[in-house]
């Protein structure tokens, strides 16, 4: 009876170090895959799908000058997969490959000549709204950023009338004697009859 304990208990002694183990491995593998992909790994080739060149003919003389083509990098989303537009992205994020080649197709079209807006155009014509910092104001596009409010606003309304409706009823007002039709008699033996109950 002891060898059996004995084994037994080695079975779950190793079974648990087993599991362990493969937690460990698991959890290390995960983290290693993270951090290849917050790296944008680095010595990978950039992926097709992200950077799209951005190019128009050149038509005239530059019309920004630094600072506003910085605050223009700022309504472009970097496509990258970040959630910060080109200017920030490329000043923050050395490892990202992406924003550089975006801010590089800026600077073409601004040496040759293109406005803000023409600029935002052309970007938009490549990658679509995705890569616009804020939503278009007209359209399907705004419907798509105010629907959810919409429906969450109307999901709380929903749940306060049903909290609402579910509220204890009121209790019923008493009869007052008076309202009662009972004779004088009726009344005078119910009125004995409380004030007996009370005792």
């Amino acid at each position: 009876m002891s060898n059996a304990m004995m084994s037994r208990r080695r079975f779950f002694a190793a079974s648990a170090a087993g599991v362990a183990t493969l937690s460990v491995a698991r959890i290390a593998g995960a983290q290693q895959a993270e951090s290849q992909v917050n790296t944008g790994a680095a010595n990978a080739p950039m992926e097709s799908d992200r950077y799209k060149p951005v190019q128009l003919a050149a038509k005239g003389a530059p019309l920004m000058d630094q600072a506003k083509r910085d605050e223009l990098e700022h309504h472009l989303h970097c496509q990258c997969g970040c959630n910060l537009d080109v200017y920030t992205c490329r000043t923050t994020d050395f490892s990202c490959e992406v924003s550089p080649a975006m801010h590089r197709d800026v600077m073409a079209l601004v040496a040759g000549g293109y406005s803000a807006p023409e600029i935002i155009a052309a970007f938009t014509n490549v990658y679509g709204d995705r890569v616009l910092m804020a939503p278009p104001t007209s359209g399907f596009d705004i419907a798509a950023w105010i629907t959810p409010f919409i429906a969450l606003l109307a999901g709380i309304a929903l749940v306060l009338v049903v909290l609402r409706r579910l509220r204890a009823p009121a209790l019923a007002p008493a009869i007052s004697p008076s309202a009662a039709d009972a004779t004088p008699t009726e009344q005078a033996r119910l009125d004995a009859l409380v004030r007996s109950d009370d005792r």
